[in-house]
């Protein structure tokens, strides 16, 4: 820190400016930023109450940045193998249910891993966690080419799911970049980008660089050689994450400690807190029966398609790339609207609207299954994915009121629900047709709607009933007089913005 810095004059932490970037007032030695790019509020300790878009200033852009695309990079690593499967099977003699089998393995890897990663992001923060995963998880990924039986294709793809891991940092580290006002657009945004990395591995391995191998080599060289790509991506994008970001927006959790200006739970003090909470476990079944079930189409569309159209691999994984090109937005535009109803009608509206959406979503699986043109079965897969997408924006515009001590645990031991739920889906799928497998995963998400109505969440409210004070304090913010006094700051209101 130069002399210069250290001799400006530091405001008032209650005036925010209006210029692009904002003055905060707490002691240089405290952080490592003495001005941000963005406005924030400091009673959140410094979170961001705007993201823009467009701008990957340092610490809270380039964080938000960063946890999307090492979430997306995951993704890319975890999917790669997809939609190769069809060569994958014929080549190593696979049947239907060995196919499955290694899907379920897949996504139960990160089970375990999910949960304990929570702690250890409110311990020690979600970017070196990150990196490091993204570096291991490439390892695996450019070692498919060695794979010759069954038993070790398990193994690998094993090792390789740990990487789906990554959303537990993702949603950590931006819940700790933004404040409340505007964490479910930030969470939804972010993992949503992360999500369409399912999306473009299997558009793009499949589509494009499968056959692209396929010029100078045979079907078998090409799945065995062209994982090394997206292997190589995310080793490198894992370094960058690491040497270039902040853990949240006063530096990093090392530097905070060193100078006592940071305490971070024990790593089972916060798995606790989060475990305890009834609401945590609640959400881990909705979360299963939207990521859970996004987790399942990624592995199953592209075979759906292959199998009951007859479509080629390429154009099998031409459509089965659409249910993660959603997340381009869907899972966004979930959490902007959690935000938005959260401002009008308070936590009831964001459970509520966690209600309907997951009856909606029920709904179109079922009739999904009943598409016998490929045409309107396309359409139904598209607006099935906007809603089940949609739902995981919607489920971390909840998360982070749970327990906002042990975030990272909370959002872990949710995060896990998705994946057991992908693992219970796909036992199904492996075990039964197509159709009564599509009919099962309806009802069940149906049913899990209802787990809804008993969220009960402290200081904010539940479905049929809202904390006094909380709505005392969003009636004076909408402007209606109340018994309170309690004003909102202009500038403090949650903005989104491409600048």
């Amino acid at each position: 820190m130069t002399e210069e810095q250290v001799e400006q004059p530091i405001p008032n932490e209650n005036e925010i400016t209006t210029e692009t970037e904002v003055e905060v007032a707490k002691p240089a030695e405290e952080k490592r930023y003495l001005t941000y790019a963005v406005k924030v509020d400091p009673d959140e300790d410094d979170r961001a109450v705007e993201i823009k878009m467009c701008s990957a200033a340092r610490p809270h852009m380039l964080a938000f940045h960063f946890a999307w695309l090492g979430f997306f990079m995951a993704f890319c690593i975890w999917f790669a193998i997809a939609p190769l499967l069809p060569e994958i099977k014929k080549t190593l003699g696979l049947t239907k249910q060995e196919v499955w089998a290694s899907n379920i393995i897949s996504v139960s890897g990160t089970i375990v891993l999910r949960f304990i990663l929570g702690p250890i992001c409110d311990k020690y923060g979600a970017r070196i966690p990150l990196g490091v995963l993204l570096m291991c998880g490439a390892i695996p990924t450019a070692c498919l080419g060695l794979v010759n039986t069954r038993n070790g294709f398990y193994v690998l793809r094993f090792f390789i799911g740990l990487s789906g891991g990554a959303f537990v940092m993702c949603s950590s580290w931006t819940s700790a970049m933004f404040c409340k006002k505007v964490v479910g657009t930030a969470n939804g945004i972010a993992a949503g980008w992360g999500n369409l990395g399912g999306g473009f591995t299997i558009l793009f391995m499949g589509a494009v660089l499968f056959p692209l191998f396929e010029l100078g080599m045979s079907p078998e060289m090409a799945w065995r050689t062209v994982c090394l790509v997206p292997a190589f991506l995310a080793f490198c994008i894992g370094l960058i994450i690491i040497k270039f970001s902040d853990d949240c927006p006063k530096g990093d959790y090392a530097e905070m400690k060193k100078l006592g200006n940071f305490k971070a739970p024990g790593a089972k003090v916060s798995m606790w807190r989060g475990a305890k909470n009834y609401n945590t476990w609640l959400m881990f079944i909705q979360y299963g029966c939207c990521f859970g079930v996004e987790l399942t189409m990624d592995n199953a569309a592209t075979l759906y398609y292959y199998n009951e159209f007859g479509l080629s691999t390429e154009k099998a994984a031409l459509v089965g790339s659409i249910f993660g090109f959603m997340n381009i937005f869907s899972r966004g535009l979930g959490g902007y609207l959690s935000d938005v109803v959260k401002r009008k009608f308070g936590m009831k509206g964001r459970l509520w609207m966690q209600f309907s959406f997951l009856i909606i979503e029920g709904c179109l699986i079922i009739g999904f299954i009943h598409c016998k043109k490929l045409g309107v079965s396309i359409f139904v897969f598209t607006i099935f994915s906007l809603f089940a997408e949609m739902l995981c924006g919607t489920s971390f515009g909840i998360a982070p009121y749970i327990n906002p001590k042990a975030t990272g645990s909370v959002t872990g031991i949710i995060g896990a629900g998705g994946n057991v739920g992908a693992v219970c889906f796909g036992l199904v799928f492996r075990a039964l047709d197509a159709y009564w497998a599509f009919m099962i995963m309806g009802f069940v998400v149906i049913g899990s709607a209802f787990t809804v109505l008993f969220m009960y969440i402290p200081n904010h409210g539940g479905v049929f009933c809202e904390d006094s004070k909380a709505t005392a304090e969003r009636m004076d913010k909408l402007g209606v007089s109340t018994a309170t006094n309690i004003n909102l700051d202009e500038s403090l209101k949650p903005t989104i913005n491409f600048q």
